[in-house]
């Protein structure tokens, strides 16, 4: 049977633009007919990739999305020696591995034109293949074994990838993130603010050298992630290992790391007050059902823990699950981070 691990969080955030939409303005979302400040899963997980619990924890085996490979090699290439045109044949060869070439015409025809996660096995492997080609080895870098069904690469393996031309590499995702959404309603609000000049003189006018308006939100928000624990270990091609240090560095990522929009100006960096961790062979869901009545009350973050346990509850009573939990409650005292790791990283 598929073993679930299932993480809920409640972070605070003072007011931030963690993540904006088209306009400049904080994400939103209709949830229980009421507005809420939401801050999508694709914005979490590049904060998590790119962050330096990732770097700290999996160093060597983080993949990278990119449309450049091809620029990269060339250039690795050239700095080993190679003659220019030699490593330029090499690099047009092994890029097409990974998406569509870019035309010949293109200021960079050794980009692709969709953008590729890349393991560092892959990126390695075509490199290998480009050296020998740029060397006159004839050889078909598509047959030459680049590309691979499994691998090393701890966030390809979670967050999955698709390679359109190349559907035999595609790689199910094991860990599927939620949009946090606020427990609470929430308004986007604006922020008038002005700039001024260092060098006007007061003689010449007392106004601004610029004026401008940007959004902002504040509020408690609950992220939910569900992960298929062993789909992350086939994915990793059997290395448990692995799987056990990706997974304490997602939880340490999810718990202490988030988006950076407007980080200079907001200084939005927090940590969750509240982690629940489940573990279990019993059909995961969220609960975020527990918030479509938005909390209300002086004290949001208890009552929000106290609607998020109460509705786990029911749900265990209405369907007879039975799941091993740890839970870290800052709010409350209770609990440590090492208590969840110790359940999620065995």
């Amino acid at each position: 049977m598929t073993t679930f691990l299932q993480l809920h969080l409640l972070t605070a955030y003072p007011p931030a633009n963690l993540n904006r939409d088209d306009s400049g303005q904080p994400k939103t979302a209709r949830f229980g007919e009421h507005l809420r400040l939401r801050v999508s899963s694709q914005s979490l997980k590049r904060a998590w990739r790119e962050s330096a619990v990732f770097a700290a924890a999996l160093g060597g085996h983080i993949g990278r999305r990119t449309q450049r490979l091809g620029r990269l090699v060339l250039d690795r290439l050239v700095a080993e020696g190679v003659a220019e045109a030699a490593a330029l044949k090499g690099a047009l060869a092994v890029a097409p591995v990974f998406g569509k070439a870019k035309s010949d015409k293109d200021p960079n025809p050794t980009d692709i034109e969709q953008l590729a996660f890349i393991s560092p096995e892959e990126e390695e492997a075509a490199l290998a293949v480009a050296r020998r080609i740029a060397a006159g080895e004839a050889l078909d870098a598509k047959a030459a074994g680049i590309l691979r069904a499994t691998d090393g690469a701890v966030d390809i393996a979670m967050f999955g990838r698709m390679l359109a031309d190349s559907p035999d590499f595609n790689r199910e995702a094991a860990v599927q993130v939620a949009h946090a959404v606020t427990t609470h309603a929430a308004t986007v609000e604006d922020d008038f603010y002005v700039a001024v000049d260092d060098l006007k003189r007061p003689a010449e006018d007392a106004g601004a050298g610029f004026l401008g308006e940007a959004g902002f939100g504040a509020g408690l928000f609950y992220l939910y992630l569900c992960i298929d624990r062993d789909l992350l270990v086939r994915n990793l091609g059997g290395r448990e290992e692995l799987a056990r240090a990706g997974l304490a560095a997602l939880l340490r990522a999810a718990a202490t790391v988030g988006p950076t929009g407007k980080q200079a100006s907001y200084a939005s960096r927090a940590r969750a007050s509240f982690i629940l961790a489940e573990t279990g062979d019993t059909a995961p869901r969220t609960l975020a059902a527990a918030f479509l009545k938005p909390v209300r009350g002086e004290d949001i973050m208890a009552d929000s823990i106290a609607a998020l346990r109460d509705h786990r509850d029911r749900l265990a009573r209405a369907y007879g699950e039975v799941t091993e939990a740890a839970v870290m409650d800052a709010h409350a005292g209770s609990g440590t981070l090492d208590d969840v790791l110790a359940l999620v990283a065995r």
